[in-house]
């Protein structure tokens, strides 16, 4: 996604951890536990509450790299996924700031866990969708 602002303009609003909540998909029951502010840095630790397909279920995710503006990379140490590795990756040119997500994970309960991968998918798309259209909307409320 893009957004007509500059780097320095878009990435402290990703540095601003409790901005999670205003960017979830409001059936996941978002709900960030660490005690906020919580300052963004490598080795920071947040834990989060949230609901998946009903499910309720704890995450705790770790900033594995902080490359401030233009790079963050976070990681699931508990939670529903095997594996979760989710890069941002913020570029500039001519004013604007490119945001790229990438996504990825592994399911648990390999290979049961495979069956519910196209479901997975799926809402992970969906959520993705809400992010960029909330996102866009949190800008415009800025402007």
């Amino acid at each position: 996604m893009s957004l007509p602002l500059g780097i320095d303009e878009v990435f402290p609003f990703f540095a601003e951890a409790s901005n999670l909540e205003r960017i979830t998909p409001p059936e996941l029951c978002f709900q960030i536990e660490t005690p906020q502010p919580i300052s963004m840095d490598e080795g920071s630790l947040i834990d989060l509450r949230l609901r998946l397909f009903r499910v309720p279920f704890s995450w705790q995710t770790r900033i594995a790299r902080w490359n401030p503006p233009r790079q963050f990379v976070d990681e699931q140490l508990h939670g529903p996924y095997k594996l979760w590795i989710h890069t941002h990756t913020f570029s500039e040119e001519d004013g604007s700031t490119t945001i790229e997500d990438e996504v990825r994970y592994r399911l648990p309960l390999w290979p049961l866990g495979e069956i519910a991968h196209p479901l997975v998918r799926a809402q992970l798309r969906r959520i993705f969708l809400f992010r960029q259209e909330a996102i866009r909307a949190a800008f415009l409320e800025e402007s």
